[in-house]
């Protein structure tokens, strides 16, 4: 039998060999040439570990590395997924491929599962470091199923009794317009899309859109059955936003007009004191390693959250995302 074309190593420093870290024998071997090897590897290897790092392969010619990254991702057979009811600006690059979040580079990003604040979103989900950045830029992750077990059990069974409610307002200059939102200038095509979805829409006096929908606190996976945390709260909440800036908001909205907050499904509030546990569990649970250009990494998008770190000059990482599952 022929050697297979990579190594598999553990980062030494990670928790539970998240991620996976999969290296080309040779840097001549092409990631997607590879695929025959990969498939099965990725089959046994994801559940398990959440996470898996591909590195050291050749993605062709700098021209032509987007491309060969989306035939790589769409090989594994499911078709590429639009970014619908997104929460932050991106761009899209090519079919089923886009940009990671376009927030200032000094802008940190919190980890989260991909829109764990609605009712659907996909099951896999891969990077590609085009061209890592010189300071900073990396895309932490951490283990969904941990955070689940070190949440204080008092939070986490007020989080799954009450559920969410994610409040969002569109538009205004503070937020992404409801137009590149639903991808449409239709208003009828965004309340037939918010119908099919169980997300309240409301059309506001000046013109702009509110939308309100009730998610999951957790969620049980539906291939290992295990639960893992699944949510966006601490992202969504009023508390995540630079003091400064929150007061400043507040001075000018009510509360129910920011561009985004989140509350428990029966319209209560969230204990701030709640979400500082769980954001000091995120950071415990976090595994940070440095990008390397020509990387890329695939998670399951349930078991593994991802972030971003600031950064300095240059850096390019586009995203794919596939296999809707819904959590109706």
């Amino acid at each position: 039998m022929a050697e297979p074309s990579f190594t598999i190593e553990d980062f030494s420093h990670a928790r539970g060999g998240l991620p996976l870290l999969v290296r080309a024998r040779d840097p001549q071997v092409d990631l997607l040439d590879a695929f025959a090897d990969v498939e099965p590897l990725v089959h046994d290897w994801l559940p398990r570990c959440a996470g898996i790092l591909f590195r050291g392969f050749a993605l062709g010619p700098a021209a032509d590395s987007v491309e060969r990254f989306r035939a790589f991702a769409a090989a594994f057979g499911h078709p590429l997924l639009s970014y619908e009811f997104g929460s932050t600006p991106r761009t899209n690059v090519t079919s089923g491929v886009y940009t990671s979040t376009e927030y200032p580079a000094d802008q940190h990003i919190p980890l989260h599962n991909e829109q764990a604040y609605t009712r659907d979103w996909p099951m896999r989900i891969w990077f590609c470091c085009v061209q890592a950045a010189p300071v900073g830029g990396e895309t932490p992750i951490a283990d969904s199923r941990a955070i689940h077990r070190r949440i204080p059990a008092d939070i986490r069974e007020r989080f799954e009794r009450r559920g969410l409610m994610y409040v969002r307002n569109y538009g205004n200059g503070l937020d992404v317009p409801w137009q590149k939102v639903f991808n449409t200038e239709d208003r009828a095509t965004v309340e037939a899309y918010c119908r099919d979805h169980r997300i309240l829409c409301d059309w506001k006096d000046d013109g702009e859109l509110r939308t309100r929908q009730i998610c999951q606190a957790t969620a049980r996976h539906p291939v290992t059955g295990e639960p893992v945390w699944f949510n966006q709260a601490h992202l969504f909440h009023v508390s995540n936003l630079p003091e400064e800036v929150r007061t400043a908001l507040l001075d000018i909205l009510d509360e129910e007009d920011l561009p985004r907050n989140v509350y428990h499904a029966d319209g209560g509030p969230i204990d701030p004191a709640d979400l500082a546990a769980i954001r000091a569990v995120l950071a415990d649970e976090t595994v940070l390693f440095p990008w390397e250009t020509g990387d890329v990494m695939m998670l399951d998008n349930m078991l593994a959250a991802h972030a971003r770190t600031p950064f300095s000059g240059p850096r390019k990482v586009v995203v794919a995302m596939a296999e809707p599952h819904s959590a109706d």
